[in-house]
């Protein structure tokens, strides 16, 4: 019984994106919570669907989820890479924060140091403010409002025309055979550029992102000089990293 409940709430997952809690329970209200939740648990094991607080997503989506869900997915281990990506800053540096939620906590918990930032996401960019000692550029565009960032040519136009000694990318999906990957042609172009032109490039990578591929690749595994993550990446990944240099974190 319990294959045929995981099957139809495969089926409705796949086919609304993402759902929550609540809705599902309202779909088996013969079924307890925890075991809905142990429902859940394999089908993320199977690489079916994502769990965040208070719901569950699939993994099969043509684009990124809006920005605020995300938001909700996973800040135990984004601040822990934030933790990490911390410890790669240097006064005086030119860094560059794409539109990510781990990038936004990034942002959150960045000290109050002498820098010059460059970011497409106008949420950073106000987050920040707080900062007396740094300077903050917020590059000029079409927004999306699904990602809260800007793109286009007006962007691309500014990315060209700056230097980046270190920059922080975020990921949408990730497979060893796939690379790091994006939900839109927009984003794959500006972090291609962004790994073109910085110094040091730095992929922010957490866990339950290496069980999601999504439409465009951006970079492989040795374009990159570091890889953040949550926890320790999976077996095949690490496989294909073999001595292409990029440091795991």
């Amino acid at each position: 019984m319990n294959r045929i409940r995981q099957e139809r709430i495969k089926k409705h997952v796949e086919s609304c994106k993402f759902a929550t809690i609540k809705e599902l329970h309202d779909l088996f209200p013969d079924v307890s919570l925890m075991t809905l939740h142990r429902d859940l648990s394999a089908l993320e094991e199977m690489g079916v669907v994502t769990k965040y607080r208070g719901g569950v997503r699939s993994v099969r989506q043509a684009d990124d989820l809006e920005f605020n869900i995300r938001m909700k997915e996973n800040n135990t281990g984004k601040m822990s890479m934030v933790k990490k990506a911390m410890k790669l800053l240097h006064p005086k540096s030119s860094i560059f924060l794409d539109a990510s939620t781990s990038n936004l906590m990034l942002a959150r918990n960045l000290p109050d140091m002498e820098l010059n930032i460059t970011t497409i996401s106008p949420n950073i960019a106000i987050e920040l403010c707080r900062l007396t000692n740094s300077t903050v550029n917020l590059c000029g565009g079409t927004m999306n409002p699904r990602t809260l960032s800007v793109s286009g040519a007006n962007t691309m136009s500014i990315l060209e025309n700056i230097n980046i000694d270190l920059a922080f990318i975020g990921v949408s999906g990730c497979s060893a055979e796939a690379g790091f990957t994006c939900g839109t042609e927009a984003d794959m172009l500006i972090k291609r550029l962004i790994i073109k032109k910085a110094r040091t490039s730095v992929v922010m990578c957490g866990a339950d992102k290496f069980k999601r591929i999504m439409p465009f690749t951006f970079a492989s595994i040795s374009d990159v000089d570091y890889i953040i993550s949550d926890e320790p990446l999976p077996e095949d990944f690490i496989k294909q990293k073999g001595n292409s240099g990029a440091i795991i974190l």
